[in-house]
């Protein structure tokens, strides 16, 4: 990793100045005057009472006498007030290109796997898939994706709600229509689920009669039991189409309804232990601290009336994982209204013993908004279904004309994930951000298009090389050459700090930096018609791993290649 040679280099020159440092290299912030910089002059300027100017001059002193720095840097320097900046040499960034290219996932596996369990889909059976569920789906796979990547295990479930009220509620409908079992279908299903759903809101003993027949099923009524097996079955086939389309993908398919079967021991269970505690009929986990800074409610276990809430279902189907598997972390991926609900839950996980509370992570994200800023709605005004916002994005993306009305249906859908998921990840997940269809079907500008325009272009020359024994041996001849060379060396400090926060984002803008720089070489360097053969083999040794790179980065991102655009 480069920053860690410089910072290993660093080290010794403080050490020698006479100060005791695990110095930090970084990118530069102003890249027109070095490569990267270290600030830490300053952080030592009141450990030691002294200025950061003297540290700075004295490290660089010390930087000047070491024989093999020259194989680092062609410039190193003091900045006032206190700022060490750093030029690097072209022998060192081709150095570190190649062992990136020759390293194993790009030298970004870890040396201390871990096993993770990610829980993200979640979509309600009988519901259909809209896109308020879309972000659940691209953002947990993307961050399994990043995990695997890295070397760790992940294990992923997509947790089905089959088991809540809005099954109650189409039971009810089902039944109230003379729907027979046979007669179900996808379409009773997508219209029967939104009528029982808007009723029940306005009518709460109607409310309270499929609240029952929920509670009924899940105490082992046999005849809903049999309607539920059906409603389960179609919907499910649908949901898993439409993640097909997403290409995101599970373990497990499992649902609330497995945890149930747990419920009745882990409630006798936690009595026992004095965990949980009765109020007003109910049992619940108290969870808030004295270090609280707002209020966190106890979560209710079992209410008064005997039935099991989301937060139980939640904790037993952590015990379920626990018992199948050996699991070092827990990652949730839901929006930022649940945040206040996994707090309770995680929290009851390491009262009850299940784990301590570090080793559950809540993974929030915002809402996908329409550009009228409030959220995404159809042509019609509605909740956009899935399929929805697909074909809308597909007949933007053939009205702008850019020659796609003959693509493949194969390319036409590439491009479709591309652009949702592009315009999705470049955005840090737990903000709201404006979809523009428009905006975001263009192959200019920050865009999936425009990523995969720029891999087809610089492929295409690929396609007409011979890249037999191609090698980086060559300085870099002309400075977009030497840009480009130097925004690979980015995928580290990138991608670690997207596997560490777990937000893609960081990954779109690396791959978008990339591209940028990609394209600027393109232009002003004539590759194909270079007569310098060993010039000529560096550019294509250069594209190379810029093509590698960029295809592996956004197959993290969900991201295929069109055959030609």
């Amino acid at each position: 990793m480069i920053t860690q040679d410089l910072q290993k280099l660093l080290n010794i020159a403080f050490k020698n100045a006479g100060y005791e440092c695990e110095c930090t290299v970084i990118e530069s912030n102003r890249p027109e005057l070095c490569d990267y910089q270290c600030d830490d002059a300053f952080k030592l300027a009141k450990t030691y009472r002294t200025s950061p100017m003297n540290i700075a001059n004295a490290v660089i002193a010390e930087l000047d006498k070491m024989t093999d720095v020259g194989e680092y840097f062609t410039r190193f320097e003091f900045v006032t007030p206190g700022f060490i900046n750093l030029t690097l040499s072209d022998s060192f960034i081709n150095k570190c290109l190649v062992d990136i290219d020759s390293s194993e996932n790009f030298g970004l596996k870890t040396d201390a796997p871990k096993t993770y369990f990610l829980d993200y889909g979640g979509p309600n059976i009988a519901k259909p898939l809209h896109v308020g569920h879309l972000r659940s789906a691209i953002v947990g796979e993307s961050v399994k994706r990043i995990l695997t990547f890295a070397g760790h295990k992940t294990i992923s479930d997509v947790h089905l709600g089959d088991y809540g009220l809005q099954i109650g509620q189409v039971i009810y409908g089902l039944k109230e229509k003379n729907i027979s079992i046979d007669e179900i279908s996808l379409e009773v299903l997508e219209k029967l689920y939104p009528e029982m759903s808007a009723r029940c809101k306005e009518d709460e003993e109607l409310k309270e009669k499929c609240a029952t027949i929920t509670k009924d099923l899940q105490e082992g009524n046999e005849e809903y039991a049999k309607y539920w097996k059906v409603i389960c079955e179609i919907s499910g086939n649908d949901i898993k189409r439409l993640y097909k389309y997403l290409d995101v993908s599970f373990d497990m398919w499992e649902g609330e309804s497995g945890a149930y079967k747990y419920l009745p021991t882990l409630f006798e269970k936690y009595k026992a232990e004095n965990k949980l505690l009765q109020s007003q009929g109910a049992y619940v986990i108290p969870v808030a601290k004295e270090t609280d800074t707002t209020e966190i409610p106890p979560l209710i276990f079992r209410k008064s009336n005997g039935a099991y809430l989301y937060g139980s279902t939640d904790i037993a189907t952590v015990y379920e994982r626990r018992e199948n598997f050996d699991i070092d972390h827990f990652l949730y991926f839901t929006d930022l209204r649940q945040g206040l609900h996994f707090e309770q839950v995680f929290r009851s996980c390491e009262i009850l013993g299940l784990g301590k509370r570090e080793d559950f992570t809540h993974c929030p994200f915002g809402t996908v908004n329409g550009t009228d800023g409030k959220p995404f709605k159809t042509r019609a005004g509605d909740n956009p279904k899935l399929d929805s916002l697909f074909n809308q994005v597909k007949e933007t993306l053939i009205a702008n004309k850019e020659g796609l009305e003959d693509s493949k249906p194969e390319d036409l859908d590439i491009l479709v994930n591309a652009i949702i998921k592009f315009a999705d990840f470049q955005n840090n997940r737990e903000r709201d951000y404006i979809f523009d269809i428009e905006k975001f079907s263009k192959i200019s500008g920050k865009t999936g298009p425009y990523i995969l325009y720029t891999y087809l272009r610089l492929n295409k020359i690929l396609e007409s090389e011979n890249l037999d024994n191609l090698k980086l041996n060559n300085l870099a001849k002309t400075k977009t050459d030497r840009d480009l060379r130097l925004s690979l060396l980015s995928i580290y400090k990138y991608f670690n700090k997207a596997l560490e926060e777990k937000m893609p984002s960081y990954i779109c803008e690396y791959i978008y930096n990339v591209c940028n720089f990609a394209n600027s070489f393109y232009e002003n360097n004539r590759i194909r018609s270079e007569e310098n053969l060993e010039v000529k083999n560096d550019w294509l040794y250069l594209i190379s791993i810029t093509t590698k790179i960029l295809k592996n980065m956004l197959k993290v991102l969900i991201i295929d290649i069109p055959s030609v655009m």
